[in-house]
Order: C-alpha cells, then structure tokens, then sequence
C-alpha cells in the first residue's frame, strides 16, 4: 500500500469516529452550549431597576425579592438559609442574619434593640 492510499484510508476510518464522538457530546449534554459565567456586576442599579419595572404585582411588591404578596410583612427573606424573618409592630418586616444556635435568636436580639437594652 503506498503512502497517499494509507494516509486516505486512515482519513476515512477517523472522520466518522469524530462525527460520532460529536454526536454523542450533543446527545449527553443535551444540545446545549456551555454558558458563559456572567460578569461582575456593575455598582449602578440599571438591572434591579429594569428588574422591579418588569414586574406585574396588582399588591405589593417586595423590594428585597420582588415577590408580589398582598401585606408588607408577608415578604420573604432573600436568603432565608442564613436570615431570620422578624415582623416589626408597624406592619413592616425585616431580614436579620441568623444569630446563633438557638431558634429565635435574631428576634430576641431585635426585641432586645427595641427595648433599648442592647
């Protein structure tokens, strides 16, 4: 067998094992591309705002999460793994970092603020 039919040969035996090996990545991801990992936020508030715009809320809407719940102490903390919810008297509420081992911690601590002995 001479060179160029040797170098031809092996060019067809791997030209469908590339197509193959494609056809299986597409298969097991999906079809998807990979996503690009998002920039750094900017310090304006361009996309909060386009954000709270965008959102249909006929109640209210939540600053923190844009969440539409019909009172303001219905809210959700954003990050409710790591914060306390606490309804204030006034019919607000607020979010505080978790306080402790004990349950209830943060809403003692606040309690505590309130009555000026913290």
């Amino acid at each position: 067998m001479n060179p160029l039919s040797l170098l031809l040969y092996t060019f067809f035996l791997v030209l469908p094992a590339s197509a193959q090996f494609q056809f299986f990545e597409h298969m097991f991801n999906g079809g998807q591309q990979q996503q690009q990992q998002p920039q750094n936020t900017g310090s304006d508030s361009a996309w909060y705002k386009q954000n709270y715009e965008a959102a249909h809320c006929d109640k209210y809407l939540c600053p923190h999460t844009l969440s539409c719940v019909h009172f303001p102490h219905h809210c959700p903390c954003a990050f409710p793994e790591v914060e306390d919810k606490f309804e204030l008297g006034d019919g607000s509420m607020v979010c505080v970092s978790k306080g402790g081992y004990k349950a209830g911690e943060a809403a003692r601590k606040i309690e505590l603020a309130r009555k000026g002995l913290l």
